[in-house]
C-alpha cells in the first residue's frame, strides 16, 4: 500500500543529492524512506544504501517501487550480503535478501534506535519528522559528515536548525519553491507546490 505521506519532489531530490554529493564506495541512509525515491535515486551512485522507515507499508511499498526500478545486483556494490546482515541490529527489524533489493537495504524500525548497529553513513537524508533532533545528533554522533532534513513545516525547518546549530554543524537552509504549468482557457498558468525546506549540515559540507 502505497504511504499517504507524498514522495520527495524531483527538484527537491536533485538539489539535496547534488549537495549532498554521495560517491562511489560510501553507505547512504535514507531516514523515513517513504516511497524509496530518494534511496532509488541515491542507489547507483553508492556502494550501499539503507532505507529506514517505521510504517511496515512504507517499507513495502519502497520495496516494490525499487523493484520496478531495477535497482542492481548487490553482488557489484563490492560487498557480500551476509557481511551485511551480521551487521545490521539495534532497535530495526532487517529486511534482508531477497526482499532486499540490489544494494538497497530495507528496515522496519523508528530512529535514532534502529541505527544503531548499522555502518556509519557517509551521507544521510532525513524525510521523516518523528525524533528529529535526536536523529540528527545520532547521526553526528556516527560520524556522518553530509546530512540533510527535508521538512515542510515551519516547526521541523526550526527543529532541524536548532539541533544541527547546537551541534556545531549547521551549515545552511534552502527554501525550495516549485511551480509547474498547467492549461487554462486556452493559455498556461502556473500553480505553485508546497514549499520545502532543507536543512544541511555535517563537517563534510562546505
Amino acid at each position: 500500500m502505497q504511504p499517504t505521506a507524498g514522495s520527495t519532489a524531483d527538484e527537491v531530490l536533485a538539489i539535496a543529492l547534488r549537495r549532498l554529493a554521495p560517491r562511489p564506495g560510501e553507505v547512504f541512509a535514507d531516514i523515513g524512506c517513504g516511497s524509496g525515491k530518494v534511496s532509488i535515486a541515491a542507489s547507483p551512485l553508492v556502494r550501499e544504501v539503507y532505507a529506514l522507515d517505521r510504517r511496515p507499508e512504507a517499507v513495502a511499498w519502497a520495496r516494490e517501487q525499487a523493484r520496478a526500478a531495477g535497482v542492481g545486483n548487490p553482488a557489484k556494490a563490492g560487498r557480500p550480503t551476509d557481511a551485511v546482515d551480521a551487521q545490521c541490529a539495534g532497535d530495526a527489524t532487517f529486511v534482508g535478501n531477497p526482499t532486499g533489493v540490489g544494494n538497497i537495504r530495507f528496515l522496519e524500525g523508528e530512529a535514532p534506535g534502529a541505527l544503531a548497529g548499522l555502518p556509519a553513513p557517509a551521507c544521510a537524508f532525513i524525510g521523516g519528522s518523528a525524533n528529529l533532533a535526536a536523529v540528527i545528533g545520532a547521526l553526528a554522533a556516527m560520524g556522518t559528515g553530509r546530512m540533510v532534513a527535508s521538512c515542510v513545516r515551519i516547526e521541523t525547518l526550526a527543529e532541524a536548525v536548532l539541533a544541527m546549530r547546537e551541534l556545531g554543524i549547521f551549515r545552511e537552509a534552502i527554501l525550495v519553491q516549485v511551480a509547474r504549468s498547467k492549461d487554462l482557457a486556452g493559455g498556461t498558468m502556473f500553480v505553485p507546490a508546497n514549499p520545502v525546506y532543507l536543512v544541511f549540515g555535517g563537517a563534510g559540507l562546505c
